[in-house]
Parts: structure tokens; C-alpha cells; sequence
């Protein structure tokens, strides 16, 4: 028999919580930059750096230690910096949906490797650390950014638009939870694959909500939008529990 320790992870117990909360935060990012980049027509760069700089307050404050609020804060802004920092990267720099997408994948590649090869493992479940967490949240800001160019790439450029998309995502999501079920894959790996497939899901219902209708959406006011699906979010944070991950931190066997 074996005894161990836990310690308390910077990241909420995965659940399915968990998960409705993740695709209302990234359907709030979407709608949430498109009111600072078009609707204030702010433009692109000056949203991105509005949301970047946000992020980066917010987790060194969540770094302290972990708070539902703070933790789902920091998720909204890093989902809302990904649109804007997307669309910066599809639009303005003109790489395309494709082009903006490949990138951000390699990137997120990147980082994922990295952690792996200097913590030997890329599970949430040991984001206990600032460095654990600066790799977390680096993985977690290339994954919203490349979740909202694959969103517009497969709504815009397949021809699809966002409800189609957003279907395509969702039945992604569904094979996902079936291998979660029913296959020994690991659970780290469907983990961050839902993890990137919330978003480009939460971009196609932010577009579809707030697009014209000549684009393939309902034009609803986009600051309404965001209004209603922070206040779920926040309506989630009060009724529904919220609690910190734990992980074995140390074991030894049982005399």
C-alpha cells in the first residue's frame, strides 16, 4: 500500500465544470476583443496589447495562490488576447487563417516540448510552481491564439461559417470525450486537445452571435453579448464549486 501527499494545483479540478466554463470564457474572448477591435474600432494592435498586458497582471497576481475568480479572470483575458492577437496576425500582418494558424501550432508545439523536456511531464495537475506556470500559461495563451485562427480559418476559408464550424468543433469535442471513455489514451494529451478545440469551438458561437447576418451571423450587439456571457460566467463562479486540483507530491511505501 502506498501513502501519499498532495499539494494543491494553480488549476481547478477538471471537470465537467470545468469545461462549460472554458467555452464561455473563450466565446466571451471572442466577442469580448471584437467590441475593443471593431465595435470602439480600436484596431487590432492596440486591443492586443490592451488584453496582453492585462494577462500578464493578472498571472503574476493568480501565481500567489490559487482563487476561482482570479484563475477564470486570467483565462478570459488570455483568450481575449488570443482574438485580438490573432486577428492582428490573419489580418493585419496578412498571413492568412492558414498561414496564422501553422504558425501558432508550431509555436504551441514548441512550448509543450519545452515544458516536457524540462519537467518530464505537461499534466496540469503539477502546475504548482512559477516555473511550471510560466509554461502553463504560455501553452494556455498559443493555444487560445491558434484556437481563433483555426476558427475563422475552418468558418471562413472552407466555407462552412460559424455555425458550420462550430459544429465541426463540436463533434471534435465528442470524439474526445468518447475516447476519454472508452480508450486508454492518455489523459494528458485528450486534455490539451480539448483544451485547443474549447477555443476554436467558443470562437464560432462568439462570431456566429455577434457577425452581420450577410456574413452567415445573428449581428448581435457584440458589448451586449459579452455582457451575458460574463455574467454566466460570474453566475458559475458563485453557485458552482470551484476547487484547486490536487496531485501526489510525494509518496513512500507503507512499512
Amino acid at each position: 500500500m502506498t501513502a501519499a501527499e498532495y499539494s494543491a494545483s494553480k488549476v481547478p479540478e477538471v471537470t465537467l465544470v470545468f469545461w462549460i466554463m472554458k467555452i464561455a470564457a473563450t466565446t466571451l474572448g471572442e466577442t469580448g476583443g471584437d467590441t475593443v477591435t471593431m465595435t470602439l474600432n480600436w484596431g487590432y494592435l492596440v486591443g492586443t496589447a490592451i488584453f496582453f498586458s492585462l494577462l500578464v497582471i493578472l498571472v503574476v497576481i493568480a501565481a500567489k495562490k490559487f482563487n476561482p475568480v482570479l484563475y477564470w479572470a486570467t483565462i478570459a483575458a488570455s483568450t481575449t488576447a488570443g482574438t485580438t492577437l490573432a486577428d492582428f496576425a490573419d489580418r493585419s500582418l496578412d498571413v492568412g487563417y492558414a498561414g496564422g494558424s501553422s504558425i501558432l501550432f508550431l509555436c504551441l508545439i514548441i512550448v509543450l516540448a519545452s515544458w516536457y523536456w524540462s519537467l518530464g511531464s505537461i499534466s496540469v495537475t503539477t502546475v504548482t510552481t512559477p516555473k511550471v506556470e510560466a509554461f502553463y500559461w504560455a501553452a494556455i495563451t498559443f493555444s487560445q491564439t491558434l484556437g481563433t485562427a483555426l476558427g475563422d480559418w475552418i468558418a471562413d476559408d472552407t466555407g462552412l461559417g460559424y455555425g458550420g464550424g462550430a459544429l465541426v468543433f463540436a463533434a471534435g469535442l465528442l470524439v474526445l470525450v468518447a475516447a476519454y471513455y472508452w480508450t486508454n489514451v492518455s489523459r494528458v494529451l485528450l486534455f490539451w486537445a480539448a483544451f485547443i478545440l474549447t477555443r476554436p469551438l467558443g470562437a464560432t458561437v462568439g462570431d456566429f452571435l455577434d457577425k452581420p447576418v450577410s456574413d452567415g451571423g445573428l449581428a448581435l450587439s457584440r458589448p451586449m453579448a459579452t455582457a451575458v456571457i460574463g455574467a454566466f460566467l460570474i453566475f458559475c463562479l458563485l453557485v458552482l464549486p470551484q476547487r484547486a486540483g490536487q496531485h501526489p507530491t510525494e509518496t513512500e511505501p507503507a512499512t
